[in-house]
């Protein structure tokens, strides 16, 4: 099952994003067979992050919390709030290259 987490960042906490910033880069590469797709949210192109979403693969939503419960952007404060959704790709029907 396809599941959409996105996130709200503290803006307050810049600080926790440049200080975990490797190693919360390093969970996500370890995580590849889950986290299908994952980046930054921003109003501006070259503005600072402001949220982030993921396209998570997972049984169930259970497995998705326990996740992001990991990664250290959550752990260490970086992240406000999240939403997760289950989701369906309708289109296109065929796999997308980034």
């Amino acid at each position: 099952m396809l599941f959409i987490a996105s996130f709200e960042d503290d803006p307050a906490a810049l600080q926790v994003r440049n200080a975990h910033a490797q190693s919360h880069m390093a969970f996500l590469e370890a995580h590849t067979d889950q986290i299908v797709a994952a980046g930054p949210l921003r109003v501006e192109p070259d503005g600072a992050p402001v949220g982030a979403m993921w396209i998570v693969e997972a049984p169930d939503r259970d497995a998705v919390e326990a996740l992001i419960d990991k990664d250290p952007f959550w752990v260490n404060g970086l992240r406000k709030s999240r939403s997760i959704l289950q989701w369906r790709r309708v289109v296109p029907d065929q796999p997308v290259s980034i």
